[in-house]
């Protein structure tokens, strides 16, 4: 048996009751932290809150050479774990389908995400979001500024009235990308300088630390945003489209957007 269990967003008590227990039957125990991460834990926590080994996993490991994981899986029950939930944002399907062929049972115990807590913590309708997008580091898709890809994915999202998730880019465990590096973790004053550059005046919300007791929520211009401090990563970045009345509030109300600005 394969077990995929979520998480959830920021530490060792992150995740669900079901998914303690179900580490708590496991032979082994797998995890990667490198399309995420739990900010407010280490693996050390992890382990001694719940009481298991965990073996972390390169990215090469689960894309490139995963056979340890499966023959654990064959020859007992394991676990394989990510921030967040396993399936969605940081999709493992690949690893899944490769346990089914070779006849393993797999599971998934879900986690929080971060799709429901940007619509949560910002007061946007969850049912109001359309297609999400991911804002690269300016080197990592060989060109400057803001793919168009992004810019277009928001575009026709507002102009259907739909508000935007822009996950920002995370460059943990990548071999193209120095260790040494400024930024592994793109920060929402980033994604907000790039996204200035093309929409000034756009409305934004900065998001950061979601699952935290203390999370960031931040409304403003691109522009405005772009100059501002959102505290550690992970962060992520909302851009809205039409506004109901109660959106309205919810953006003056936790995120302290100006009135000028929606």
């Amino acid at each position: 048996m394969l077990t995929f269990i979520g998480l959830g967003l920021y530490d060792e008590q992150s995740i669900t009751i079901a998914g303690h227990d179900a580490l708590q039957d496991v032979d082994r125990v797998f995890a990667e932290f490198y399309t995420s991460k739990l900010a407010g834990t280490t693996v050390e926590e992890l382990e001694d809150y719940h009481h298991v080994d965990i073996e972390v996993c390169s990215r090469a490991d689960v894309e490139q050479d995963p056979e340890p994981i499966l023959d654990a899986a064959a020859e007992g029950d394991a676990a394989f774990l990510t921030a967040g939930d396993t399936m969605i944002s940081t999709t493992h399907v690949d690893l899944r389908l490769r346990a089914e062929e070779r006849g393993i049972e797999t599971e998934i115990v879900h986690g929080t995400t971060a799709q429901t807590a940007a619509s949560s913590l910002t007061g946007l309708q969850n049912y109001r979001f359309g297609k999400a997008t991911t804002l690269p580091f300016e080197r990592a898709h060989g060109g400057d500024g803001v793919p168009q890809s992004v810019l277009d994915t928001i575009d026709d999202n507002r102009e259907r009235g739909l508000h935007t998730l822009v996950f920002l880019d995370i460059k943990a465990d990548d071999p193209h990308w120095p260790d040494d590096a400024d930024e592994i973790y793109m920060t929402g004053d980033h994604a907000a300088e790039l996204l200035a550059a093309e929409r000034p005046d756009m409305l934004g919300v900065v998001v950061g630390q979601a699952g935290s007791p203390s999370p960031t929520v931040v409304a403003d211009r691109m522009a405005d945003l772009a100059t501002g401090e959102y505290g550690d990563p992970l962060h992520m970045l909302v851009v809205p489209g039409e506004l109901h009345h109660m959106e309205q509030d919810a953006l003056r109300s936790l995120g302290g957007a100006p009135e000028n600005s929606l």
